[in-house]
């Protein structure tokens, strides 16, 4: 990543641009981590805690990271890299559209922290 994102002499749209394409990298990168994460996650609750609704639960949460990280991806692969409003409707067409994958991924974040927690919780409790 450069040192510097925004130049002075850039404009709004261009800034929103590349903010927007950092934002995305950021979703991909955590979304790529939460994978690997799952995977280990899985295994130690496979060994130790042997609970069939949080295995259920770990088993969805994998599938829809996988779903939104092709969604991500394909979004990067086509909007994002070829995206050049001159009109008030494109722009207002590209927020929208940028803000609903974001509210998404923070949704499928926020489940799977609380997942997260409920399986180490589980894993302490027949740890013990």
């Amino acid at each position: 990543m450069s040192s510097k994102l925004f130049y002075n002499h850039e404009e709004d749209a261009s800034i929103m641009m590349k903010k927007d394409k950092e934002e995305l990298r950021n979703w991909i990168d955590n979304l790529e981590f939460i994978a690997e994460e799952l995977a280990y996650l899985m295994e130690i609750e496979e060994r130790i805690a042997n609970n069939k609704a949080i295995h259920q639960e770990l088993i969805e949460l994998k599938q829809e990271n996988t779903d939104k990280l092709a969604e991500l991806r394909r979004y990067n692969n086509s909007t994002l890299s070829n995206l050049e409003c001159d009109t008030m409707e494109c722009d207002a067409f590209y927020l929208e559209n940028h803000e609903s994958k974001r509210n998404a991924y923070l949704e499928y974040i926020k489940k799977y922290r609380q997942t997260k927690t409920k399986t180490f919780s589980m894993i302490l409790l027949k740890a013990k």
